[in-house]
């Protein structure tokens, strides 16, 4: 009986002659997500010179969208289960585009943190139905392992995209153009993914469980509120009221889902090491790099002076390594083991990251880069092969859920990465001494006191600069320094959680 399921399984893959082309279009999601995200990091400088953000305000800026995507990736992944998963993610597309257009034209910073949870709405359909279409279309698990490869490297492939072409719009429009670049990509998604996508989805999925929705979105939001003002200005009441409600909300998720009979995520697959292992992995990895991420570019523009074109360019390396890594993962993971692959790429990126804790304001190019490749192919190797052990652990109906708990640690990962490290940027920042006549807003941002200094005579504006930035990159080579730390002691996680995990061969 084994032997006529696999025969059928195997049946059905070559069914799938359309499958690569589908592919395509998943992947063109995913190009727009990564694209949208590293567009963001060029255009802080702009939008701290047009809106005039507070330094708090700003870091909402920037992770505003990974707190609310955080909290309704699970539930978006489950309702893709239960509706249909070409259908949601279709209509997150399109409400994706739409609200870009709302991003590209704020004319305040709260409306501008407005837009980015509203795309945040939008984004969490994305993503867990794009790997859950792949688990649904690639049934061959070596197939599957260079889908999810192409999957991860198409991400990367967007974060090098993104600042080269997001620094050619800069050099020649305003900042809201870099958001405008997600219609066509939205329009080509959207019109040919409806005619080559497959449906799927549970075929006894259960009602979806709205008290479930609330609890995870208020725990989520609750827990990474806390912790990101926790690191910005120390424990208080509030922050204590926000971290006990988070908290609490969590538990009762988790208690909920282990009473209902259809949840909207079933912890029972935590009980699978190397799914645990793996989620883990990619929580604390992002952690490590998030905040470095986010104010690299600032680096690049605000301190060595570069423009915003050549920044992108200059962020080359990572996406290259990134994309070939993920290229080859699937295949050492299977010629040598699943845990060496991704301890032996966390620690490598630990080490780069390492590296870059001798920073400064005129560090050469050759450092920089040397470790951007590195950081790029370390996470490439990690992040695939931790991808297709989350999916290869779980039957494919629930494959929306399961790829949403991966993208949940990611962008849990990368909020609490910019509120906790990007907090050490600000915080270092904030204390640096200036001349006598600087203004309160260059203590805000760097931004800020780069707009300062034009209004300023030249013996007050050089050497207050010059304080701004040497703080500055202060506080990013301490960042650095924490990530490393993040980075090694995930690596050693991994090594511990992984052990014996093997990719499948056959389907």
């Amino acid at each position: 009986m084994t032997g006529t399921l696999r025969q059928e399984t195997a049946a059905e893959a070559v069914r799938r002659p359309g499958r690569w082309l589908a592919l395509g279009v998943l992947v063109l999601a995913v190009l727009l997500v990564a694209v949208d995200a590293t567009v963001l990091g060029l255009a802080t400088p702009y939008i701290s010179e047009d809106l005039a953000p507070t330094g708090s305000q700003l870091l909402w800026i920037g992770d505003i969208y990974s707190f609310v995507i955080a909290g309704l990736l699970v539930s978006m992944g489950s309702l893709g289960d239960r509706i249909g998963r070409k259908r949601i993610l279709l209509g997150g597309a399109t409400a994706f585009g739409a609200i870009s257009v709302l991003n590209a034209y704020a004319g305040t910073p709260e409306l501008m943190i407005a837009a980015r949870a509203l795309l945040g709405v939008a984004g969490a359909t994305l993503m867990p139905a794009t790997l859950a279409l792949i688990r649904n279309l690639f049934h061959d698990p070596r197939e599957r392992s260079l889908a999810v490869g192409i999957w991860g490297a198409t991400a990367s492939a967007g974060a090098a995209v993104g600042p080269v072409v997001g620094g050619f719009l800069l050099e020649h429009f305003w900042w809201g153009s870099v958001f405008l670049i997600n219609l066509p990509v939205m329009a080509v998604l959207v019109v040919v993914g409806a005619r080559l996508l497959p449906e799927s989805r549970n075929p006894d999925p259960g009602p979806w469980d709205l008290i479930g929705v609330v609890l995870s979105m208020v725990g989520m939001v609750g827990v990474v509120y806390a912790v990101k003002e926790a690191a910005s200005h120390g424990f208080g009441t509030s922050v204590a009221a926000a971290g006990l409600l988070g908290a609490g909300a969590l538990y009762g998720f988790v208690r909920r889902q282990l009473t209902l009979p259809a949840p909207l995520l079933d912890m029972r697959l935590f009980r699978h090491r190397g799914f645990s292992g793996a989620v883990l992995a990619d929580l604390l990895s992002i952690l490590g790099l998030s905040g470095l991420v986010f104010f690299l570019s600032q680096y690049l523009q605000l301190v060595q002076g570069r423009s915003p074109l050549e920044a992108g360019l200059a962020e080359l390396p990572a996406a290259i390594g990134a994309v070939a890594a993920g290229l080859v993962a699937g295949r050492a993971a299977r010629r040598f083991s699943v845990r060496s692959v991704v301890a032996g790429g966390l620690a490598t990126v630990g080490l780069a990251l390492a590296a870059l804790t001798v920073i400064g304001q005129s560090t050469g190019y050759p450092l920089l880069g040397t470790a951007l490749l590195v950081v790029g192919g370390g996470a490439g190797f990690s992040f695939t092969v931790t991808a297709d052990v989350i999916l290869s652990s779980v039957p494919k109906e629930q494959a929306g859920a399961a790829s949403a708990v991966s993208e949940t640690a990611y962008e849990l990962g990368a909020a609490l990465g910019i509120a906790v490290l990007g907090s050490i940027v600000t915080g270092v920042y904030r204390d640096f001494t200036g001349p006598a006549g600087t203004p309160a807003e260059a203590h805000e941002s760097l931004g800020g006191a780069v707009e300062a200094a034009a209004g300023l005579p030249g013996q007050v504006a050089v050497p207050m600069l010059d304080a701004a930035r040497r703080a500055f990159v202060d506080g990013l080579a301490l960042a650095a320094g924490t990530g490393a730390a993040i980075l090694l002691a995930a690596s050693v996680a991994a090594w511990f959680m992984l052990r014996g995990q093997r990719l499948e061969d056959r389907p």
